[in-house]
């Protein structure tokens, strides 16, 4: 009965912190995660693990995380640490002062942004086109949604190859965002959606190489609703797509995760062939239908809060202690390595999560075997003999892998993942 009673209140907890709209309850995935005190991070652990002057011991909290995921209370300055904000030895003092930089920084990029496209911090987005294929402005639209008192007036400067890319994808952008998580009464708020439209709009300007692609909506969300201040939220998205940022690249003749999906190929090859040849024979050999869960971290598969708790396991097994100095040591973009077995001792290991701590062992320098990667394998593993038996062409797959939105625990499956990793090394390494 008292267990009952404390899992309807975990339930209600949540719910307070993320409330759905009454009309959409019906229509989101089922939570299974839920607060478990002595295992979630809560707030008083959170502040209990820093030093009298702000040094985090961030072993004590990736043990925390990795058994119970983290309070929605802290959820988002937990993640700053988790994807490399902060250095977790550094004082209160130190990131008071890179924490105002930062804010400083994104605030001249949004200036400059805004000098190009006004309505850009006014509280208000776009939906449609503000210029033309060539650069010139569109005709002032009288429609309501687009009648801003001159908020949507651009600049003439359009000559700028970067500038007009930049400007044609804005409207985009508002599109994915009026589709993100709409089933939340968070962006029920214009002032909320416009929030996420200016931190994606200044995200595409500073990315020369990649700008927008649709997806990095579904990655941003959490931020910008976890961390009150824009600005936060800007710069915690921006080293979560350090990790990701590569997935979303694509040609005329390839695609951002195909690398993953390669390393997919083999890890299913190396641990279960006949899955594999199955797959192949059903040509589904290039495991296109992983496609959506790598791209944008399982979004689909599971409900908001259980994503977000599904992200923290993943970040803190995958966490290193040398990723803040790679990342303010490197402009360039998404993940790579952060040391090797011969450069750590025994404390550098402790601070690394589950996950990392194998590949730092093992020496592994390959980053495409990411743990999302397994999560997914572990997946395939879960419906091995249904696809086995059931799956006569791919789309029997698309739908089998279908299933499991909803009804997927995400600490199970990144054990899964962990344990699959484990028997992929061991044969791969006897080879």
């Amino acid at each position: 009965m008292a267990a009952l009673f404390m899992k309807k209140a975990s339930t209600a907890e949540l719910e307070t912190f993320y409330p759905i709209r009454p009309e959409c309850q019906k229509d989101v995935p089922k939570t299974r995660f839920k607060l478990r005190a002595g295992k979630t991070l809560s707030a008083r652990r959170w502040k209990a693990a820093f030093s009298q002057d702000g040094r985090l011991d961030i072993a004590s909290v990736l043990r925390r995380v990795q058994r119970g995921g983290v309070h929605p209370s802290i959820k988002g300055v937990v993640w700053e640490f988790l994807l490399g904000c902060y250095d977790p030895n550094s004082t209160f003092e130190e990131r008071n002062i890179l924490r105002q930089r930062r804010r400083d920084q994104y605030r001249t990029w949004k200036n400059k942004c805004q000098k190009m496209v006004p309505i850009i911090g006014s509280g208000k987005f776009v939906t449609t086109p503000i210029i033309t294929n060539d650069g010139q402005p569109m005709e002032e639209s009288t429609s309501d949604s687009t009648r801003d008192d001159g908020v949507m007036s651009t600049s003439s400067l359009n000559s700028d190859k970067k500038v007009i890319q930049w400007k044609l994808s804005l409207h985009q952008i508002g599109l994915d965002v009026v589709r993100t998580d709409r089933v939340l009464v968070f962006y029920e708020s214009e002032a909320n959606q416009a929030k996420l439209w200016d931190v994606l709009s200044v995200y595409a300007w500073l990315d020369n190489d990649i700008g927008y692609v649709q997806g990095m909506n579904d990655i941003c969300s959490p931020m910008v609703i976890l961390l009150d201040d824009e600005a936060d939220a800007f710069w915690c998205f921006e080293r979560a797509m350090r990790r990701l940022r590569e997935n979303f690249r694509s040609s005329s003749s390839s695609i951002g995760v195909q690398a993953q999906l390669c390393t997919l190929s083999q890890i299913i090859k190396a641990i279960n062939p006949k899955l594999h040849h199955h797959l192949e024979d059903l040509d589904g050999g290039e495991y296109l239908f992983a496609f959506r869960m790598l791209m944008v971290l399982f979004r689909r598969e599971f409900s908001f809060v259980d994503a977000l708790y599904l992200w923290e396991l993943m970040w803190a097994m995958e966490y290193n202690p040398n990723i803040f100095s790679l990342y303010e040591g490197s402009t360039a973009g998404a993940g790579s390595d952060t040391c090797t077995a011969s450069e750590v001792d025994d404390k550098v290991l402790k601070q690394c999560g589950k996950f990392e701590r194998k590949i730092v062992k093992t020496g592994s320098s390959d980053r495409h075997s990411a743990l999302a990667v397994f999560l997914v394998a572990s997946v395939l593993e879960t419906k091995n003999k249904k696809l086995l038996k059931e799956a006569k062409g791919l789309d029997d797959v698309v739908q089998i892998l279908g299933g499991i939105t909803g009804n997927l625990d995400a600490k199970k499956a990144c054990n899964e993942a962990l344990k699959i990793h484990k028997k992929y090394l061991s044969k791969t390494q006897k080879t």
